[in-house]
Parts: structure tokens; sequence; C-alpha cells
């Protein structure tokens, strides 16, 4: 990724996690919460990457999202407590690899079943709240 501030680039990342939070949201209550909250990461990923193509900085994947958001923080004093609400969303499942694969979890349970208990639509709902942070702030740049 070109590393100066690319908002049209940005603007593209927060397109696509836009579509993917529609996505999980068509899916809740319909059997397979791990693909709600597969979708979720996928959205909370992209509008993350977006935010900091803002600052002119390359996405670097194996600082995660928790480590993006705290990086956002230092730079965007107004973000303060994001890095707190991602890792609220990933306590929830928000997540890439647990949502997906059986090795994530104890024998015999699959990410199918995993992830039962989660209330999809409160999940969803903090998800919307740090989309929007967000969204003010690329729109903002």
């Amino acid at each position: 990724i070109d590393p100066t501030p690319s908002i049209p680039e940005a603007q593209r990342w927060l397109q696509q996690a836009e579509s993917d939070l529609q996505a999980a949201h068509n899916d809740i209550g319909h059997c397979c919460p791990n693909w709600v909250l597969f979708k979720m990461h996928q959205a909370l990923e992209k509008v993350l990457v977006a935010a900091v193509l803002c600052h002119g900085e390359a996405f670097e994947a194996p600082m995660g999202l928790v480590g993006l958001a705290q990086w956002l923080e230092a730079v965007e004093p107004k973000l303060k407590g994001l890095a707190e609400e991602v890792e609220w969303l990933q306590g929830c499942g928000v997540d890439g690899k647990a949502t997906q694969y059986p090795s994530y979890h104890p024998f015999p349970i699959t990410p199918k079943e995993a992830f039962d208990s989660v209330d999809e639509e409160a999940v969803l709902h903090r998800l919307q709240a740090v989309l929007g942070r967000l969204q003010d702030h690329v729109h903002g740049m």
C-alpha cells in the first residue's frame, strides 16, 4: 500500500467494511453465529485499515486489530477508548480464526457450536458504534 495519505483508498476500504457489516446484519438469527461474527471481524478490520490509511500508514497485518486501534488512539486523541472497544468485540467472538477453525476450540466443539450463546444484536450494535466513530474520522480527514 502506498504510504502517502490516501483518502480515496481509505473510502474504498470503508465502503467494503459497510458491505461486510450489512452482510453480518443479514445473517443475524439464521443459525450460524460464527459466520455473523466472522463478517463482523471483516468489517472491523477494514474500517481500522481505512482509518490508518488516512494517516499515510501502510497496513501491517501482524499488528493485529487491537494494535491498530492503539496506534489510532495515539495519533488521534479523539479516538480514545477505541482499543478497549476492539478488545470487547474480540472477547465476544469477533475473530477471523476462532469463528472458522475447529482447532481454536476444545474437542468436540466446532465454531458453529462455540458461539451459540453470543447476543449477535448486542455485538452488532457495539460494532456499529465503532464503525460510526471511524467513519466520522475518515470523513473528517
